[in-house]
């Protein structure tokens, strides 16, 4: 009779360990599930709600902000889904839009501002090329 409790114990376990390993298994596949992708409008959104937040812009600066960044994000948009460009030609446009925002934005926002975002900006990109060159590091190392 204790051999057979026995037994029935450890048929439960490995029946628990089994369940708990699949339900572990499940939850890692739920982390692979794809990026959502933002619309130009919703990029717009956050980048303006970001600036309000950073630079304490006025009604009409908020305003006028959000109309610049969902003009960019609508035509880089419409760059990025372009199939006719070269990988070349994208990277060239997509670099004339942020220009055409720099100088929109300097004629919104104030010296002070202005120079804040720009900061911003050049952190942001520094960040940016760091990480490119680790992963290309990476890449060489293999």
């Amino acid at each position: 009779m204790k051999s057979y409790m026995i037994r029935i114990s450890g048929l439960l376990l490995c029946f628990f360990l089994a369940m708990s390993g699949s339900s572990m298994a499940q939850n890692r596949d739920t982390s692979t599930v794809k990026k959502v992708r933002f619309t130009p409008e919703q990029r717009a959104d956050k980048m303006s709600d970001k600036l309000d937040r950073r630079l304490n812009l006025s009604k009409q600066q908020d305003k006028d902000i959000h109309t610049i960044n969902t003009d960019i994000t609508q035509r880089m948009e419409a760059i990025k889904r372009n199939t006719t460009l070269s990988k070349k030609d994208k990277m060239a446009q997509m670099k004339a839009l942020n220009e055409e925002r720099n100088q929109r934005f300097k004629s919104v926002l104030s010296a002070d501002q202005y120079k804040k975002w720009n900061d911003w900006e050049m952190k942001k990109k520094e960040q940016m090329e760091a990480r490119m060159d680790k992963k290309q590091q990476k890449r060489n190392a293999r």
